[in-house]
Order: C-alpha cells, then structure tokens, then sequence
C-alpha cells in the first residue's frame, strides 16, 4: 500500500494544506497518523474520489467491456459459450486481468493467486481483503482445481515434483510473469528452498496452459505447471502438485446484470458437472458461492 504524507496528497488532489487538515477534521477522507504525522493511502484516496463522483443526470458509469479476463481455464472457457452469455474471454494471466478489471476494462476477472508462505493461504480473498479499489465487488467461486506438472505421455524422465524437476534438469515451459501458475511455480520454489535460477526455462513464455502443452507434445519442454484437465485433454500425463480455488471478481452493480446472471445460473447446470467430469481435476462443489463480499 503506497502512503502519501500531508504535502504529497494536497498536490495530488490538487488541494490547499489547510483544506486537507479540515477534511481530516472532519473524518471526511481516508487517513491514518502514524508516529505523530498524517499518512493518506493512495487507493484510498482513488475509491473516495470516485465513489463521490457527481455525474450529470442520465450519465451512469463507463460500462465495461462484456469480457472476462485473467486466468485461463478450459471449462471456463467452455462454460461461458455454452451458457449464452455472451461474454467473451480474455486470458493474460491472473494479475494482468486484474489490472485490466480495476481501470474498468473488464466486466469479470479469473484468480488463482499464490502466496509465498503456504498453499494454505487463502489469496484470492487476501486480496480482496487488502484492495481499497475492490470494495465495491465480490468474489464468486468458480471451482477447485488440480494443478500440477504436465508432463509428456508415459513421464519418461519420471518427474513427480519441482525438486525431480531441477534434479533431471527438466526443461520447463514458464507461464508469463503474474499469471497464476508463474505464481505457484514460485511458492513451490520457496518451500523447497530452491531459486528459479536452478530451473532448465525454454523461451518465449507459454500464455496459457494449453500451450504449455503443445510445447510439450512438440519436445520443446519435458514439463510445465498446468492443471490436470489441460493434460488430460492433450493426452499427457499429470503429477498433481495442489488443489487450489479458482475465482472470478466483478463488481456488485455488474453482478446483477444480464450476461454474468446467465453465466452465473449455469454453474448449477447438469452440463456443466458433466463436462467437468469429462475434463477431470474439478471440484464444483462451492461453484457460484460468494467466498468474500465486503
């Protein structure tokens, strides 16, 4: 969180010291003293800004692109083309479609956040916890998944975790910076006490996880994380690693609106539980469950 002191937030809002220390007065804008001096979170000040926005009658907020970005997920994917909703998909990774969702670009974004101190760590509502401009939405389940290492057909350098994986120098297909399995990559890395300098990485980076598997079935990669339903679908094998939640995020005002309700609603379809099956490595037991509103 980025604190900005007295000087820095009357510039910033383009405000008079005085008049700062009169809304502070008055409990009227974000705040915090520390150790005697006034300190002003930044995305705070955003949230205040734009929640007291006063637009022209008839003039509502910028609609958002009817997209979902973030994470990439096949059954994601599938569930939003089959549902109707009309909503399109597009995958960068879990913190570039956040990004993406917080300048209001997107309608919805998919998580799958990790933590450095545990798979234990609930991050996606961490972050929904710490984010001043994520007050205003909520977070919906999707499903459990079961991510672990793709690895090609028959595991012939007999690969079952990261430490295998630096040992026999496997070549691994990466995922972008910030994306979420980059992310697990990184935990798994930690508690093994191994630097991602030991990993064998083949360039460019994979944008999703079924490109991770072509480079594999191309002999380009020997493994990559991804989860068990790419590797199913590719005809690869598979050593699981963890189960983690997968999330979408929207705000509460979209979240009644036309498109996510028709998404929202066949999460408890028949078709949607069997194509999971189909897949493999999901659990839709909490699918659609609001896991964290503010």
């Amino acid at each position: 969180m980025r604190l900005l002191t007295t000087g820095e937030t009357a510039e910033y809002l383009r405000l008079k010291e005085r008049k700062l220390y009169e809304l502070v007065a008055d409990g009227a804008i974000p705040s915090t003293k520390v150790t005697g001096r006034w300190l002003f979170p930044k995305e705070e000040l955003d949230h205040w800004l734009v929640s007291s926005l006063v637009r022209p009658e008839g003039l509502g907020p910028v609609e958002p692109m009817p997209i979902v970005g973030g994470s990439h997920d096949p059954l994601l994917e599938w569930a939003l083309r089959e549902s109707g909703s009309g909503l399109a998909t597009l995958p960068e990774g879990s913190e570039a479609g956040l990004a993406r969702f917080t300048q209001g670009e997107l309608i919805a974004a998919a998580l799958h956040l990790h933590a450095l101190d545990g798979e234990n760590v609930d991050s996606n509502v961490n972050l929904m916890r710490d984010k001043a401009n994520l007050l205003d939405s909520v977070l919906i389940a999707f499903a459990r998944r079961e991510q672990g290492l793709v690895v090609a057909a028959g595991n012939p350098l007999k690969i079952g975790s990261i430490g295998d994986v630096i040992k026999k120098r496997g070549r691994v297909a990466m995922r972008p910076k910030g994306a979420g399995a980059q992310l697990l990559l990184l935990m798994l890395l930690h508690h093994t006490k191994a630097s991602i300098d030991l990993i064998k990485c083949i360039s460019p980076p994979c944008p999703t996880g079924p490109d991770i598997a072509q480079a594999i079935r191309a002999g380009r990669a020997d493994c990559g994380i991804a989860t068990r339903s790419v590797a199913n679908t590719a005809g690869l094998d598979f050593a699981p690693l963890i189960w983690e939640r997968f999330d979408l995020v929207m705000r509460q005002r979209d979240y009644f609106r036309r498109p996510l309700q028709a998404f929202l609603g066949f999460l408890r379809s028949p078709e949607l539980t069997t194509r999971a099956e189909e897949l493999g490595g999901y659990d839709l037991s909490s699918a659609g469950q609001v896991r964290y509103a503010p």
